[in-house]
């Protein structure tokens, strides 16, 4: 048995969020150039810095940081 319930807000907002949003007007034009920004500024940190730990961290929160821009613009409009 769950011991707790998500209020309706909560509930809604968990709906919201794991639901596919499919791409509309401009979004997917948005989605690219926001990937090729990421690219770039990738293919820079590579250049500049040593393999390492901290670079592969830095790489991964780049990424993380685009799955939440593309999220930003797929669930709020």
């Amino acid at each position: 048995m769950d011991k707790y319930q998500p209020s309706e807000a909560d509930a809604k907002k968990l709906a919201h969020n794991f639901t596919y949003h499919k791409p509309k007007d401009d979004q997917p034009e948005r989605y690219e150039s926001i990937r090729a920004t990421a690219l770039v500024l990738a293919k820079k940190m590579c250049a500049l810095c040593p393999p390492s730990r901290e670079l592969s961290l830095a790489l991964t929160h780049l990424e993380e940081s685009i799955h939440w821009t593309n999220a930003s613009i797929a669930r709020n409009e």
